[in-house]
């Protein structure tokens, strides 16, 4: 049977035009974890791609590692994005800073890097610059390194749009981690016409499910903590009291209703300790008040958004 001529003339048009397949955006999990040096889950760290536009979302502990796994270099990142102060969520920041401008295929900045966060991120730039003085005067007058590749253009933020660039509009919102953890922000990622949210540690917040109205994708903390540890380590009850239980995200997703929730900076602490998130446990809990689609994160999973959202394994194998 002979193809119809006005078929491929749609087809065509189709393709040439702007009703042809948008531009995708990607997310991959560098870090789902938390403080806990375990080797399965890195510290808080997620990358965003969209368009020519790379973004990191938080520095913990390994996220160049993760990058260096993803054959993406880590001078290659178009911005920074800090949620707030916490150590795990900033410790790979001298790593990514100076490894970044390192003249190797997977550093080489040329220009200043890029980073926004919460007041305070001007200052810890100025002094990691001073910590690494040494460093930085070998580098440049042994190996000729261009001083503005390890330069800093950092900015402390407030809520609302913070970056705007290739199509690319990233807008800060305040959350709630705690009173004497203020300011923390989530983050808005939106791009032709999609759109990621990312809670940042927080406690319940409204203004996350508001913000995530509707979103492709929702990134969200969470916290499982066993009881018994209380008692021995009554630290745990201020860092419970920080973060969203499993049934208090699930009434965050049900509100909010993107079209995926995932679970990432996972904070979990239990007795014994164990090196795997219980996560038949985490997902009971979340199903007693949320039934929509969940996945929970792990270090190098990622997320592929088009008309769709599509999440692949770590090996790159779908995630059904």
């Amino acid at each position: 049977m002979r193809p119809k001529p006005w078929l491929a003339l749609v087809a065509a048009i189709l393709a040439g035009c702007g009703m042809a397949r948008s531009a995708e955006m990607r997310v991959t999990l560098l870090g789902t974890g938390t403080p806990t040096p375990r080797l399965s889950s890195f510290s808080a760290s997620t990358l965003v791609e969209a368009g020519p536009e790379k973004l990191i979302f938080d520095l913990g502990r390994g996220s160049t590692i993760r990058l260096f796994q993803k054959k993406i270099p880590i001078g290659a990142i178009t911005a920074h994005f800090i949620t707030h102060l916490h150590s795990d969520h900033v410790v790979g920041l001298p790593d990514m800073w100076l490894t970044g401008w390192i003249g190797t295929p997977f550093g080489s900045r040329k220009t200043p890097m890029v980073i926004f966060g919460p007041k305070g991120t001007v200052a810890m730039t100025e002094n990691l610059t001073k910590a690494f003085s040494e460093d930085i005067r070998i580098r440049i007058d042994d190996e000729n390194y261009p001083p503005s590749g390890v330069a800093f253009a950092a900015k402390d933020i407030e809520p609302g749009p913070v970056y705007e660039n290739n199509g690319v509009k990233v807008t800060a919102i305040e959350v709630n981690h705690g009173e004497k953890i203020k300011p923390s922000f989530g983050y808005v990622v939106e791009y032709d016409g999609k759109k990621v949210v990312l809670s940042g540690d927080t406690k319940p917040d409204e203004r996350v499910a508001k913000a995530a109205e509707g979103a492709d994708l929702l990134i969200h903390e969470v916290a499982v903590i066993d009881p018994d540890l209380f008692k021995a380590y009554p630290n745990y009850r201020a860092i419970e009291n920080h973060h969203t239980s499993p049934e208090e995200a699930g009434r965050i997703f049900a509100e909010a209703k993107p079209k995926l929730a995932v679970y990432s900076h996972i904070v979990f602490a239990s007795q014994p300790p164990t090196q795997d998130v219980p996560e038949e446990a985490l997902l009971k809990r979340t199903r007693t008040t949320y039934q929509g689609p969940l996945v929970i994160g792990h270090d190098l999973m990622s997320f592929v958004i088009t008309d769709k959202v599509e999440g692949f394994a770590p090996d790159g194998t779908a995630i059904r």
